[in-house]
């Protein structure tokens, strides 16, 4: 594969809630997405509570459904709140199952990440948490840059589209560049 071809991004947020910020910078980053690049958002609200004996019965089609998405996309994109201090448990959950074997398609998987927020600190503890989380199951990420949108209310108008140019700006040049790092680990 070239390092030109195009890419295919999977978009996930962490939020189940129609009028999260984070479900609409999933949304924003579809239309933002650089030259060349495909993003598109996958949903997590049919995902079950992980649960060793349902995984034994046979693994839902929901989980199949986001397994094969993450194991057809060049990378992933995490749209995440913060949750008491750390990563929403929706997200959390779809993780366990998307890191569980046969072939988990998170190794070696380039991923971001970017949140929003009402409060002061714009999900920095739980894109820590989910950097920590994600490294474990052998995903590839990205160091730098890092997006994070405090007080975040002000960035969306009443639609819940995001409405600030500043932050526009800010989405699509990390976009960008995790669309070039993407880039970059093609062999």
């Amino acid at each position: 594969m070239t390092t030109d071809a195009p890419l295919s991004i999977l978009v996930i947020p962490g939020a189940l809630r129609a009028g999260s910020m984070n479900r609409a910078l999933a949304h924003a980053a579809v239309g933002l997405a650089p030259p060349g690049t495909t993003l598109t958002v996958h949903e997590l609200h049919d995902v079950p509570l992980y649960d060793g004996d349902v995984e034994a019965a046979g693994v839902p089609a929901s989980v199949t459904a986001l397994r094969e998405a993450i194991a057809a996309a060049d990378g992933l994109f995490f749209c995440t709140p913060e949750y008491n201090s750390s990563v929403p448990g929706v997200l959390k959950n779809a993780i366990d199952w998307a890191s569980r074997p046969p072939a988990p398609p998170l190794t070696g998987k380039p991923t971001a990440f970017a949140g929003a927020s009402p409060g002061g600190f714009g999900t920095i503890r739980s894109q820590t948490h989910l950097r920590q989380v994600l490294q474990f199951t052998g995903a590839d990420v990205m160091a730098k840059p890092e997006l994070y949108f405090s007080r975040a209310s002000a960035l969306f108008g009443d639609d819940g589209e995001l409405r600030d140019q500043e932050a526009i700006g800010r989405l699509e040049a990390h976009l960008a560049a995790f669309a070039e790092w993407v880039r970059g680990r093609r062999t």
